[in-house]
């Protein structure tokens, strides 16, 4: 951030609550970086959705994140899962931790809405970025370079997909090719050359390489303290709501 430059803030507010210029705002920022969305589309999605995070800066979006949180059954068993749904952050805000911070925050909070059985992040991603925050913040995660999916992850992950994308999830290659694909505009899906060497990067790259496609890879990993990385504590440590904020 540069002297001129105001802080950027954050929020995690219901959906519900959303007004009618903060959709108008998110589906510009997203179409603004995504090709292939369409405001019925992200409508859709918005509404399969229960929670939103909002990045501002003065009186602009400068970012955001979908979320849906919901419990279900594996092996009858009560699971509690975040679902991350339609996210972006504007190239202005990329060096800002304020997503990660308000990100781990506001699932620790949500937990306490959700609080049987173990607690697990559903993520998809078609982007090397997004998916570097799972080896900066967690110490477990799956799909990763270094170790193979056990096979009861492999299956949660599986009927957790199932669940949620049908027959678009292709058990094989673990991706997600949604019927009408969102993909990044303008060279933003290109990955420089100096972030092939990292083994994470390259993984994510030999995982799924449709990416600039839109095809998203699906990786899970468990939210709990005992899971999170040096740098996922401090993001703790940064911000640890109390409760939810919504003043954005």
């Amino acid at each position: 951030m540069t002297s001129t430059q105001s802080e950027i803030y954050s929020c995690l507010l219901p959906r519900t609550k959303l007004t009618s210029q903060q959709r108008i705002e998110m589906f510009q920022l997203l179409s603004g970086h995504f090709e292939g969305v369409s405001r019925a589309q992200f409508d859709q999605d918005l509404q399969e959705k229960n929670w939103v995070i909002l990045l501002q800066r003065d009186d602009r979006l400068v970012g955001f994140s979908t979320l849906l949180a919901y419990e279900t059954l594996i092996e009858q068993e009560p699971v509690s899962v975040v679902y991350s749904g339609d996210t972006i952050v504007a190239r202005e805000a990329w060096g800002s931790m304020s997503l990660a911070q308000t990100w781990i925050a506001s699932v620790n909070q949500l937990r306490t809405q959700f609080p049987r059985g173990r607690y697990y992040w559903l993520l998809l991603t078609s982007g090397f970025r997004t998916y570097r925050f799972l080896p900066l913040f967690w110490r477990e995660f799956y799909p990763r370079f270094d170790a193979s999916t056990p096979g009861a992850v492999q299956q949660m992950l599986d009927q957790l997909a199932v669940e949620r994308f049908g027959p678009q999830y292709d058990r094989v290659t673990g991706i997600v090719r949604f019927n009408h694909p969102q993909r990044l505009r303008n060279g933003l899906a290109d990955v420089p050359e100096g972030r092939k060497a990292n083994p994470h990067v390259a993984h994510f790259l030999t995982r799924n390489p449709g990416h600039s496609l839109g095809d998203e890879l699906v990786c899970l990993t468990e939210l709990h303290e005992n899971n999170l990385t040096s740098a996922g504590k401090r993001m703790v440590l940064a911000r640890n709501y109390d409760s939810i904020s919504s003043h954005c």
